[in-house]
């Protein structure tokens, strides 16, 4: 007894802690991203869930004159429309989370099982949904560039020589270059072996270096295979006829820009279930929006001295 005593001279951590609450965080997944893309898109109502793209059959036969003083002509002309433009149809990323109603009932303090299990799947359908606006075999950004706007690398490091070559190819009021974090690496190691740091800008609260006052964005949709990917130049916004993004307004049990969440009931079981839905797709409005540098190495590193 005499060596108890001298063992615990206090109450231990242990049972000390049978009588404290531990403060407890909702819970964390690593695979959340800031998802910039969504962000950075300029997004437009699609009210029947198509988008129709419409241009001009032959802009070069538009005919205008520049008159001098004398009495010339006016030439006559007009506009001549595709007899039908490109449709854009939504799709649709959905789940189901089942929730059994025991847990929900009994297991909602501090946080609440439903809405922690509604909050993290609906973070992975946006995950989702930003893949696809860069992947998908229909609508994505790298599966609609022309072959007029694809850029080679000369070295197979992103240069900057490369960048500007992409900037030649939507000159027009360009956005933002959309690259892997590791082309993006890869792109900042080129700039310091010649020399020419790139210079940052705020954007969200958040640091993002750019390239001739461009910001490069950091996507991990942007796939890395083999030590290569491909890096993007984007424009956005109908009014400069350039990459938009497309949803569904007024869904019901609309939570966010084209994203619903509704109760289906409880089954036999006693589990609850929520259907969550987004609908999107994303429309180029002209081949000069978007222009892509293929098989990017990003694993070149130099030994500076």
């Amino acid at each position: 007894m005499t060596d108890i005593h001298q063992a615990h001279t206090a109450l231990g951590d242990v049972a000390a802690r049978t009588l404290s609450n531990a403060t407890k965080t909702v819970p964390m997944m690593g695979t959340i991203t800031p998802r910039w893309l969504v962000h950075l898109l300029q997004w437009v109502p699609v009210e029947a869930g198509i988008y129709r793209v419409n241009k001009v059959k032959d802009p070069s036969a538009i005919e205008v004159d520049c008159s001098g003083k004398d009495e010339r002509e006016i030439p006559q002309t007009f506009v001549d429309y595709e007899g039908w433009g490109r449709e854009y149809v939504l799709n649709a990323v959905n789940t189901a989370v089942d929730v059994h109603t025991r847990v929900s009932d009994l297991y909602s303090s501090p946080h609440n099982q439903i809405k922690e299990q509604l909050r993290l799947t609906i973070e992975t359908v946006k995950e989702r949904q930003e893949s696809e606006l860069i992947n998908n075999a229909e609508y994505g950004l790298l599966n609609n560039i022309v072959d007029s706007q694809k850029v080679k690398s000369r070295t197979g490091a992103p240069t900057p020589d490369d960048f500007d070559e992409l900037l030649t190819k939507v000159w027009k009021e360009p956005a933002f270059f959309l690259a892997h974090p590791q082309a993006i690496a890869a792109f900042g190691r080129e700039c310091t072996r010649r020399g020419v740091p790139p210079p940052t800008v705020a954007l969200f609260g958040s640091q993002f270096i750019t390239w001739r006052g461009v910001p490069i964005i950091p996507c991990d949709k942007l796939r890395v295979t083999k030590g290569k990917t491909n890096i993007l130049l984007l424009r956005t916004g109908e009014s400069r006829q350039g990459v938009v993004g497309l949803y569904q307004p007024n869904l019901p049990g609309q939570q966010s820009m084209g994203l619903s969440v509704r109760f289906m009931g409880i089954n036999h079981k006693a589990i609850a279930s929520y259907l969550v839905s987004l609908y999107c797709s994303l429309a180029v409005l002209t081949d000069d929006a978007i222009a892509v540098l293929e098989n990017v190495d990003v694993g070149n590193y130099y030994d500076y001295k």
